[in-house]
């Protein structure tokens, strides 16, 4: 079995003490490890500027927003808990949850859908209104 770096060993001490979950704690090496292998340095030896380029190459490859999260957590935790750091944790941004706009009718859509309302309309004046509160019971 390979040796584990001292950094490494570190880092999964404070998430152990921390009790962080198996699936969490894996999530957290992987997201740094690939941080490292992105710049091909120990990632104790890169910065707040490596963050942003890291994050901006994820943004350029169609991650999805809660992956991106993810990965900024990870590397927010082996700043600010792991290194110690105080300054960099904070200043990594997360990345917002994109909107969505709601689909917009066409005309020809919109018209359908008056038409049918209307005809609908027609046969249920056919019915005799039902009082509220009537219900079938047994």
């Amino acid at each position: 079995m390979a040796e584990i770096s001292p950094l490494r060993r570190r880092m999964i001490e404070d998430m152990t003490v921390r009790n962080l979950s198996p699936a969490t704690q894996q999530s957290y090496l992987h997201a740094v490890s690939k941080f490292s292998r992105y710049f091909g340095h120990s990632p104790d030896r890169l910065g707040l500027e490596d963050v942003r380029a890291f994050q901006v190459h994820l943004a350029s490859t169609g991650i999805s927003w809660a992956s991106l999260n993810q990965i900024v957590c990870a590397l927010r935790f082996f700043y600010g808990v792991t290194l110690g750091c105080e300054t960099i944790p904070e200043r990594i941004a997360y990345a917002r949850k994109p909107r969505k706009l709601p689909s917009v009718l066409s005309a020809d859509e919109v018209v359908r859908f008056l038409e049918r309302s209307r005809a609908s309309n027609r046969v249920s004046r056919s019915r005799p209104p039902m009082p509220q509160g009537c219900a079938c019971r047994k």
